[in-house]
């Protein structure tokens, strides 16, 4: 029986899988169930999901005269969604007391999102800048539901960014 390098070479000059050993070295996709949410001199605690994690360019359709084969698509501005936050409803009351807050004063704040790595590391930040709270839903009371009660908060901000360092 040939040993296993030739093993490997006979398949790989046969079409056959590219051994393991000769792939770049590449990282592996972190999963999306480690993260954290800051706020400055706020503890907002743990959430079950997070989302708004998003950047779009619009464009702007110019037709051009006596070019009919096609429409140039122009970049104007960024657009962004509104952040998303849900938990499990606990004792901690952080969310709602930040909503009050901002329907007497709106104090505009940076919140960062971070992905973390197996390690406890942040993998990838985003700063959303100058956000804050406009809409907090509790849970729906059932009583025949065996689910557990969630609310969640809606953020507004100007603008995402990576943040530096990371």
């Amino acid at each position: 029986m040939p040993d296993t390098a030739t093993r490997l070479n006979r398949a790989t000059s046969n079409g056959g899988p590219v051994p393991v050993a000769n792939l770049p070295n590449r990282p592996d996709p972190v999963g999306e169930l480690r993260f954290k949410v800051e706020l400055p001199g706020i503890d907002l605690g743990r959430f079950r999901e997070c989302t708004g994690l998003a950047a779009e360019i619009e464009c702007k359709d110019y037709n051009e005269g006596g070019v009919n084969d096609h429409v140039h698509k122009l970049p104007t501005r960024m657009k962004y969604p509104n952040l998303v936050l849900k938990r499990g409803v606990t004792y901690e009351d952080a969310l709602l007391r930040w909503l009050w807050k901002t329907q007497r004063e709106t104090q505009r704040v940076n919140v960062t999102v971070s992905l973390m790595g197996p390690d406890g590391k942040a993998v990838r930040s985003w700063v959303f800048q100058e956000a804050f709270p406009i809409k907090w839903t509790g849970p729906n009371m059932n009583a025949g539901s065996n689910q557990v009660a969630t609310e969640q908060l809606e953020i507004v901000h100007a603008g995402l960014q990576m943040q530096a360092g990371v």
